[in-house]
């Protein structure tokens, strides 16, 4: 086995950062000594080895603290409030570390060229134009729409550090393994609230919780369950999954997010449509969808219920004899705001954070990016979904076909989920979403090298 060797360019920039740490400890309090410590630890792990660095981020993606460090208000309905993660400062420091390291060796890819490059880059070229000429209009501020653009930047990052660093199909599998396990420790978290009679949400999300992001987040998970239960055939293997799968939907429930309801009653449908050859499968699902509404809890349905039979207040919206409740009223009012008033900014709209928000991605995107931004995600979501298409039909490992068929599915269930929120903003649902982009996108050139290795040693 090939042992990792350190080189003198590394061994001179990590001892640059130990001796200007050191120096900084002899200046500071104790407190923040030990916060630089650690911080020289992530960035010593980062620069060292990306695929610790990647571990991190994984464990980071639902388990690390959000802290608010101002609001935002706006137009539109509310504010937003504006807060880093300990993923965020992870990430920059990846970042950083992946600059340093082009910097020193002139041989290294800043960015491996995929299919998704130019579709990516065409969206977030139309999303710092639209920006800036909102900044120009007095619509966005200029450090609020820097930063949140910065943030879009970030989602995209998680992509291209998979596609840049994974170089083995063991390597998939460890980083979905430990996915999958981070997603374990966060359903029994949200089981573990049940009791409490309030929605479930995702740890260390202060004093206000986001049961639609967790919601979200599960979907995306039972997706990639889905997938890998579909064309694993290992027996062990397949009742972990199922057990996780379990695990998962009970915390999905508990989040009582209508949105994430949605999103998974979209993914049992394209269950369905994909798998209806297939006897056993179509028979479990439809023994599924039947038994939903005999066992789920009395207060999923009641959530369900009340979007048509709820309490009225009054100017409730009525789709025909019906009214819809008040938050879904609400909802409904904002979407309307923003698109009458779009037709001021049709091209490029108000500029990310021109609007305080709009409870839906599509809406959100007209909104803040007009046409062009809409027409850019479309190009995007159509490229994925292409590419992730092409490789689940080249794939003949059980693994890699289910990480395919599991991504396709989730896809599907996210563009559901943006129906009623804004899915693909929301970084706690988008870094998981990105990293199995990635390892999806990575799979066709990952599954042919052993055929390449096998020519190679083959006698002529």
């Amino acid at each position: 086995m090939q042992q990792a060797t350190i080189s003198p360019q590394d061994t001179l920039v990590v001892s640059a950062l130990a001796v200007a740490v050191a120096l900084g400890l002899t200046l500071t309090t104790p407190t923040i000594g030990i916060q630089a410590v650690l911080g020289f630890l992530v960035v010593l792990v980062a620069f060292t080895s990306v695929s610790a660095a990647l571990y991190l981020l994984i464990a980071s993606m639902l388990l690390s603290p959000e802290v608010a460090i101002g609001r935002i208000e706006g137009r539109g309905v509310g504010g937003r409030e504006l807060s880093f993660r300990m993923d965020d400062i992870l990430l920059v420091v990846i970042g950083f570390s992946w600059l340093v390291k082009n910097i020193l060796y002139r041989d290294l890819a800043l960015f491996r060229e995929t299919p998704l490059n130019r579709p990516i880059a065409v969206y977030m070229v139309v999303c710092v134009i639209a920006t800036l000429i909102g900044t120009l209009n007095g619509h966005v501020r200029p450090a609020t729409g820097f930063f949140f653009v910065l943030k879009y930047f970030e989602y995209f990052f998680v992509f291209f550090m998979v596609v840049n660093h994974v170089r083995t199909q063991q390597q998939v599998v460890s980083l979905i393994v430990a996915l999958l396990a981070t997603g374990l420790i966060i359903s029994l978290y949200a089981i573990y609230q049940i009791p409490t009679g309030q929605r479930a949400s995702a740890p260390f999300e202060g004093e206000v919780g986001e049961p639609n992001t967790l919601g979200g987040y599960l979907v995306f998970l039972l997706s990639i369950i889905t997938g890998l239960l579909l064309h694993m055939k290992t027996g062990p293997i397949r009742l972990a999954l199922l057990a996780l799968g379990g695990f998962g939907v009970l915390a999905l429930m508990a989040t009582l997010s209508r949105s994430s309801y949605l999103a998974g009653a979209v993914l049992l449908l394209a269950v369905g449509m994909t798998q209806w050859r297939r006897p056993r499968v179509l028979t479990l699902l439809l023994l599924i969808v039947a038994l939903i509404p005999l066992f789920a809890p009395a207060n999923v349905k009641q959530r369900v219920n009340e979007t048509f039979f709820g309490r009225q207040y009054g100017g409730e919206i009525k789709v025909g004899n019906v009214a819809l409740d008040l938050s879904t009223t609400e909802r409904l009012n904002s979407w309307a705001y923003v698109l009458k008033d779009w037709v001021h900014d049709p091209l490029l709209g108000r500029g990310i954070t021109g609007y305080a928000w709009a409870d839906a991605q599509y809406v959100k995107i007209i909104g803040e990016t007009g046409l062009a931004g809409l027409v850019a995600f479309g190009f995007l979501i159509y490229r994925l979904w292409r590419c992730a298409r092409e490789s689940f039909l080249s794939q003949t490992d059980p693994f890699a076909k289910g990480l395919a068929h599991g991504f396709l599915l989730g896809l599907v269930a996210m563009l559901a989920h943006g129906i009623g929120a804004n899915t693909f903003i929301i970084i706690r649902i988008m870094e998981p979403f990105w990293l199995c982009a990635g390892l999806v996108m990575l799979l066709p050139a990952l599954s042919a090298e052993p055929d390449l290795v096998t020519r190679q040693q083959r006698p002529v």
